[in-house]
Parts: structure tokens; sequence; C-alpha cells
């Protein structure tokens, strides 16, 4: 057997890089969301529960993040004692708790989410539009490919048409809820 090495190291360089980007941007949005009094963590969580709409359980925020249960109640529990967020019992069902965003939490999520937009768009800028939807396809056939690699059985297809349904309008609703924060000369990409 012939070993390629520029493509294995192409390889190991392209493998290394999207570590390094990963790590560079939760850096990022870690300092981003900082400045409201959240980590990156907590504003996934809480813009999971805005776009999923309260009442809202822990196994459902774990699965639309692509998380444990566990590592979610863990941050759910950190968010809860400085007031960001509360649990309520379910009163139909004793077992089933919700989480809520208290107003704390909204107050520091606005803000965020539109700083976040602000630092997404300044971190994008050199991408061209077709390089950004070439890059968001090359990145879903890596992720395809390593949740086949944990579960050998599972149906892509399946997944992709899941995961079309749910982000169907996601980034409507999102940029819905920050627009009205955002200046119309910045939303329509112009200088203020």
């Amino acid at each position: 057997m012939t070993i390629n090495y520029d493509y294995e190291n192409l390889a190991l360089r392209l493998w290394f890089q999207m570590h390094r980007v990963r790590d560079a941007l939760m850096t990022c949005e870690d300092q981003v969301f900082g400045e409201y009094g959240l980590t990156s963590e907590q504003y996934s969580v809480l813009m999971t529960i805005k776009y999923l709409q309260e009442p809202v359980r822990v196994t459902d925020i774990a699965h639309w993040l692509e998380r444990s249960t566990n590592s979610i109640s863990m941050i759910i529990d950190r968010m809860v004692k400085p007031g960001l967020l509360r649990r309520v019992r379910d009163r139909k069902d004793r077992r089933v708790v919700n989480v809520f965003i208290t107003s704390k939490g909204e107050k520091a999520l606005k803000p965020a989410s539109v700083a976040g937009l602000e630092f997404i768009r300044e971190v994008l800028s050199p991408l061209s539009y077709e390089d950004r939807r070439t890059l968001v396809n090359l990145l879903q056939m890596v992720k395809y490919k390593a949740f086949k690699y944990l579960d050998p059985g599972i149906d892509i297809e399946e997944m992709i048409r899941n995961e079309a349904k749910r982000h169907a309008d996601l980034f409507e609703r999102l940029t819905q809820y920050i627009s009205p924060s955002i200046p119309e000369a910045k939303r329509q990409g112009g200088k203020k």
C-alpha cells in the first residue's frame, strides 16, 4: 500500500484547522457574550429555550443542541444559581421539569444576540456568499460522516430531512428577534 504523504498531510492540516477554528470561535463567543454575563454555552441554552418556546424540558434542549442531557442539566444548574433560568415541575407529571428564562436571562439574551450577530458578520466578512454556501455544505458533509461513524446504522437522509424541518424557520425567527435592535442600515448591509 502506497501512502500519499501530501494527501495525509493535507488531511491532518485540515483536521487541525477545524479544531483551531472551533476553539477560536468559542473563545471569541465567550468574550462577546461575557459582556452580558453569559458564556457561549449559556447563550446557546437561552437561545434554544427562546426558539423552542417555553415550557421546555432539559431533554428538549439537549436534543436541539446535540449534547447529552447530563451536560445540559449541569449548564442549567449553573444558570439557575445566578437567576438566568428557573426550573418548574410540571403540575400534571411531577417527573417532568420545565425550564424558563427569567427576566434577568431575557435582559442578557437580547443584547448578547445583537452582539453575537455583529460578531458573526465580522468574522464571516472575508467570505463571499458562494464561499459561505460551499463551507456550509462541506461542514455538513463532515458532520454527517461523523454521525455515521458514531452510529453506522443511522439514516443520514432521515437526519437531513429532520434537520431541514427543525431549522426551517430558525434563522428567520432569530433575525426577527434580533432585528428590531439593529439599526436599519446595518440590517441592509450598509453603514450607520
